[in-house]
């Protein structure tokens, strides 16, 4: 089970692609959008990456930091973010420590969860699977006045559908998830 909406989100320091130092507490003030996949250069998690990078001025003008946790290697993330022009951290995870801090082990590997932080460390949205063959990937359309919304994308297990499936908003305590027209 994921952390809670409302939890604080977990400190931790590691390596990013190019072996520097990252922490949490890099980030406080700014929303942190925490994102786990299960392995670099795989289909299903090159398109959520790409997801990701397609967003990132979007993240950006909402002075919002992405960071993906996956527990492979420093090279392995270095060679995936080159790959694809990666324009975010990746965070290197080999010892499964953030990974099980989070509560997203999948034994071996990071669960598919992604977790928004906001800027003094509370968790406002966790999102995970989506049902059998899919994953819930980028969030978009982060707000800031007074609460936030997200929108979801839904892949299939080959990695080849990327279709938006619905919007979150988080004001205050209350998620509601409403269906958008595919």
């Amino acid at each position: 089970m994921a952390l809670s909406v409302g939890t604080s989100a977990p400190g931790f320091t590691a390596q990013d692609s190019e072996g520097n130092p990252v922490s949490l507490s890099d980030f406080a003030g700014k929303t942190v959008v925490l994102y786990f996949y299960p392995k670099d250069d795989t289909p299903g998690c090159t398109r959520e990456a790409q997801g990701f990078r397609d967003s990132y001025t979007e993240y950006q003008n909402k002075d919002a930091v992405i960071l993906g946790v996956s527990t492979d290697d420093c090279t392995s993330h270095q060679l995936f973010k080159q790959k694809y022009e990666l324009p975010f951290t990746l965070v290197a995870d080999p010892d499964k420590s953030i990974t099980k801090a989070y509560d997203v082990d999948g034994g071996g590997y990071a669960k598919r969860v992604t977790y928004v932080i906001n800027g003094t460390g509370v968790t406002k949205l966790a999102a995970g699977a989506a049902g059998t063959g899919t994953f819930t990937a980028a969030v978009t359309g982060l707000t800031t006045a007074t609460g936030y919304s997200f929108k979801a994308y839904a892949i299939n297990s080959e990695g080849t559908s990327y279709s938006s499936v619905a919007t979150f908003t988080t004001p205050s305590t209350v998620t509601t998830l409403s269906a958008l027209t595919l």
